[in-house]
């Protein structure tokens, strides 16, 4: 590790690649800006120029305040045409017409080397899993922004924040988040039957192996953007996430857990949901004898269940619209 951190810090020193960021606003902040996260304080003492964004999604933010990142991961899931760059980012790339952003592969961890030839001033990451090895090393190369208190948990709210502020743009951010606010609201005015309804998050069902069920508590962001449309967590997810775990596992054989299930979400073909109607211990679960269910895939609407800045807008109906097909099941 020693080695290697040597050699990050003298890729600092000696580097210089072509690509360039766009300059950010935000010239109303006070610096240094202080940052607190679950690593400690992070401190950016001034206006940063190049900016580098590592793990999902982080790069959406400063994308939808108007700054091209110098670097950021590429896409490994829902990426149709196996670009790295899904299609709300694309889309906005084109609009703000800046230089392509070098994509780090992050297929086997964080690309410090990639991360570190691009220069930057200023590293967001607050949605990401970092470890504190992670953390020490991106630090060597620039002030990192990271997750306000467990990896994988900050909702769509709280890294527009976080990496807003990590911009020098924090009203900025505050005004997106009012404005993804009011468009979610619009497109719920149309769906008055997810109201109340409640909804279950699946992580993980074989068509092969139906004898655990494994779920996702409310303190994962797929869960919590249910909350943002509407619906609620039942009793036995409600009871998992007190113990702070973002996923709980049952037997099968106590499906009758879930009988207070209106809709369930999971990812999955069409093989997965003949499995579920086939299995007589799945049929117990009132949410799949009346086929409540919304499949998920590797695509862009898949995406949505687990929300980001510039995808939410882009795929909000559609998720909408599948929720909104099981939720007229349940009645």
């Amino acid at each position: 590790m020693k080695l290697f951190r040597f050699a990050v810090q003298a890729m600092i020193a000696c580097v210089w690649i072509a690509t360039q960021g766009t300059a950010l606003a935000g010239e109303g902040a006070s610096y240094p800006i202080s940052i607190k996260h679950a690593f400690g304080t992070t401190i950016i003492e001034k206006k940063p120029e190049r900016v580098a964004t590592v793990a999902w999604a982080n790069h959406e933010v400063p994308l939808a305040l108007g700054i091209v990142p110098v670097g950021m991961a590429r896409a490994n899931f829902g990426d149709d045409d196996g670009d790295g760059i899904l299609p709300w980012v694309a889309a906005r790339l084109g609009e703000l017409k800046g230089d392509m952003p070098l994509l780090f592969d992050e297929g086997d961890g964080i690309d410090f080397e990639a991360v570190a030839a691009t220069r930057p001033d200023v590293i967001l990451a607050a949605y990401s899993g970092l470890s504190q090895a992670d953390y020490d090393t991106l630090s060597q190369i620039a002030p990192v922004v990271a997750y306000p208190q467990a990896p994988w948990s900050t909702d769509w709210r709280e890294m527009i924040r976080l990496n807003s502020a990590g911009l020098g743009m924090a009203a900025e951010g505050e005004a997106l988040i009012a404005d993804i606010e009011a468009d979610i609201a619009r497109t719920l005015d149309g769906y008055p039957e997810l109201k109340g309804k409640s909804a279950m998050f699946i992580t993980h069902l074989s068509a092969w192996d139906l004898s655990i069920v494994n779920f996702y508590t409310t303190n994962d962001t797929r869960v919590k953007f249910f909350a943002d449309l509407g619906l609620t967590p039942p009793k036995s997810v409600l009871q998992a996430s007190d113990s702070g775990k973002f996923a709980g596992s049952v037997s099968a054989e106590q499906i009758d857990d879930f009988d207070d299930v209106d809709i369930l979400v999971t990812y999955g073909d069409g093989m997965l949901f003949d499995a579920l109607k086939a299995n007589a211990l799945m049929l117990h679960m009132p949410a799949v004898a009346r086929e409540s269910i919304v499949m998920l895939g590797n695509d862009p609407v898949g995406n949505a269940a687990n929300p980001t800045p510039l995808s939410i807008r882009w795929v909000l109906k559609d998720y909408v619209t599948l929720l909104s097909e099981a939720a007229k099941k349940s009645k």
